[in-house]
């Protein structure tokens, strides 16, 4: 048996709450409750109604202000009758079993109102019920519905015959029209078109609830009409908060017939009142919460909304609400892909400041024409220079220049790590395999797959290491620290030393075999003594990079600082240089940097001596040709008679540097020059 209890607030009848088997109804004032009463004569958890054998039982909560069944105080559990009425404070529900007897035309309001009674005339009690007759009266609710038959599987679909295969059909091309659309509209336009084609209507609307707004107990007034629909001669008229309430409340589709609503509808009978023949509303539904409702109904006799006509468009409203998560979904997805986007063209651009080479020397040039032609390819390259004089940021250049760019770049200094960690660190190690090895742990060949691995520093590299390296180069597997499994990697090696490592192979302390393959390509990246028309456009650079990030506005140098900054000798290089600039940044208390914020340091260079540097030249009186000479001769010693080396640091090609050989006539066993 039906149950409902018709709730009224003051003077007016304001909504209905279904009653069902095994689920307790309770009442008061606390938002938890199942009916909300808003009255302060209320307590938080005032009284229940459940269901006991075949009859609904009223039960008081002990309350402060107790609870009233036809105007007389409960002492004790009470058995409902069909039109009982419940008060509580000012707040009243009758019991009925059927909704559209529980306004007869004759009847006036509940024979017994109990002490509340004496706050209305007898007059204003039947104008009321009249009021409630006329503008408030609900309609015939024939079909519910939980569940669509075309969702949920039945015992007889076999035989359903051809015209549920048709509707399958039908309701299969919609669902994918729905989840094709790229937006609200296009949804909306997709869902009132499928129902309208197949349903017994000729006007409604897709209703929705505010989005990222959360309503704990939506009724019809909360819903905004986001798109309708009619036929030519027709006017949407929204629903009536009655319905849209029932529905998005107990969360079933309804099929009403013989609406009458002076707020909802669009016919009018002989009478001259608003009327409808039937009315359906769905709600859309997504994880047990409602975010809307589909409303259809028919103002003419020649369409009659009948049962599959609710099946139909509860089918729908579900498909509807499975979109509109979807495309929620796809616009969060869009959000952040949006921003990853914005952040990845940010890091990359930064990372390609970084990694931009400051210099218009010859020196420079040639490196930079070095760089254009080999990063197209996977060789590797053996990067050569003093310490700081940018080899990190000539390997980014090699690696962001490369078909590469877009996968990782790993650095890693071998001279930071001991034997053992450095081996972990190059080819990771498992769980266990030595004391604080607590996880896995992926080494850098491993997390620069696809991508290009840097090594500073090779020169430090043990021989143990160097051997198991050489077999990685030359594409074998390997295995992590402590474990048996094989590991391979598609990796473009770049290595970086300051050392010269002829020397340390010819002194046994470097494998041969290792540099051979190492040094496939060798780019020599010359000091900042051999680049000196480089060092202005350097310091220029550092000042606006500090000026930027410490907040100060400095408009340059003094000539004295720039006269002093050329005439050093650097022996930090670039790295020195960098420093020294901000350090002034920071201790300058002018408008320009002057020689008294300049910080350098007595350090010989690599290639001095401290006598040599002490030492006042004595004038010789020498020809230019016998000046080359001597400098060319001594590059060539200084290098080991490595041409590719020595036309590096005089900053000119290699054939020129022969040319210049065979007119000197100078040879690998020559006295040292004078």
């Amino acid at each position: 048996m039906l149950a409902y209890l018709i709730i009224r607030e003051g003077t007016k009848w304001t909504d209905v709450y279904r009653l069902v088997p095994g689920q307790a109804v309770t009442i008061g004032r606390a938002p938890t409750n199942h009916v909300v009463v808003k009255d302060e004569r209320c307590s938080r958890n005032h009284a229940e109604i459940f269901l006991s054998g075949d009859h609904w039982i009223v039960r008081d909560l002990d309350s402060r202000n107790g609870t009233f069944v036809d105007g007389d105080r409960m002492e004790e559990d009470f058995t409902l009758k069909p039109e009982d009425v419940i008060r509580i404070g000012g707040f009243q529900m009758k019991y009925v079993h059927d909704v559209s007897k529980a306004f007869p035309e004759s009847s006036g309001p509940p024979a017994k109102a109990g002490p509340h009674a004496d706050t209305l005339k007898g007059g204003d009690l039947a104008n009321d019920s009249e009021s409630i007759f006329a503008n408030d009266f609900p309609p015939q609710i024939t079909h519910r519905t939980y569940k669509t038959k075309y969702l949920t599987p039945h015992d007889n679909d076999e035989d359903s015959g051809v015209s549920t295969g048709r509707v399958a059909t039908v309701l299969c091309r919609l669902g994918f029209q729905l989840a094709r659309a790229e937006d609200l509209p296009q949804l909306a336009d997709v869902a009132l078109t499928g129902v309208f084609n197949e349903t017994h209507v000729n006007a409604g609307a897709l209703l929705l609830l505010p989005r990222d707004i959360l309503i704990e107990r939506p009724s019809g007034d909360d819903l905004e009409v986001f798109a309708a629909k009619t036929t030519p001669d027709e006017t949407y008229h929204r629903v009536s908060d009655f319905l849209a309430t029932t529905v998005m409340c107990e969360g079933e589709a309804i099929l009403a017939r013989n609406v009458m609503d002076d707020s909802v509808l669009g016919g009018r009978d002989s009478q001259g009142d608003i009327y409808a023949s039937s009315v359906i509303c769905a709600p859309i539904r997504r994880d047990d919460r409602v975010l809307g409702l589909i409303h259809l109904y028919s103002t003419t006799e020649d369409l009659v909304p009948d049962p599959d006509d609710l099946e139909f468009t509860l089918t729908v409203a579900e498909n509807v609400g499975v979109a509109l998560e979807n495309l929620s979904q796809r616009a969060t997805l869009a959000n952040n892909l949006s921003h990853i986007q914005v952040e990845n063209i940010q890091l990359r651009e930064r990372l390609a400041v970084e990694s931009e080479i400051i210099g218009d020397s010859p020196a420079m040039r040639k490196v930079e024409r070095e760089i254009a032609n080999v990063a197209p390819s996977r060789t590797t390259v053996l990067i050569c220079g003093e310490s700081g004089v940018g080899k990190e940021l000539v390997a980014r250049a090699l690696h962001y220049s490369s078909p590469r760019r877009k996968r990782p770049f790993v650095c890693l200094n071998c001279a930071a790590l001991s034997e053992s960690l450095l081996e972990s660190e190059l080819f990771g190690h498992e769980k266990g395999a030595f004391t604080g090895a607590t996880d896995r742990k992926v080494g850098k060949f491993e997390a620069a797959n696809t991508g290009t691995l840097m090594l500073d520093e090779i020169g430090e590299m043990s021989p143990s290491i160097q051997a198991k390296f050489l077999r990685v180069l030359e594409g074998h597997p390997f295995e992590r620290v402590g474990g048996s499994e094989q590991v391979t990697a598609d990796v473009r090696v770049i290595a970086a030393t300051n050392r010269d490592l002829e020397k340390e192979v010819a002194e046994g302390v470097f494998r041969s075999d290792l540099y051979y393959r190492l040094a496939v390509v060798e780019i020599d990246v010359p000091a900042m003594r051999k680049r000196p028309g480089d060092i202005l456009l350097l310091a220029d650079h550092f000042l606006r990079k500090f000026n930027e990030e410490i907040g100060r506005r400095l408009r340059g140098y003094t000539q004295e600082a720039l006269d002093t900054l050329m005439q050093y000798r650097w022996p930090g290089n670039v790295r020195e240089l960098k420093n020294v600039v901000e350090s002034a940044v920071v201790r300058a208390r002018g408008d320009y940097i002057d020689l008294e914020d300049l910080r350098l340091s007595k350090l010989a260079t690599a290639g001095d001596s401290e006598h040599e540097l002490d030492k006042p030249e004595e004038y010789e009186p020498r020809s230019i040709a016998d000046v080359e000479r001597i400098h060319i001769l001594s590059t060539l010693r200084a290098t080991g008679w490595n041409k590719s080396r020595a036309a590096g640091i005089l900053g000119i090609e290699r054939s020129t540097l022969d040319r210049k050989i065979r007119r000197y006539e100078l040879t690998e066993h020559q006295s040292a020059p004078r």
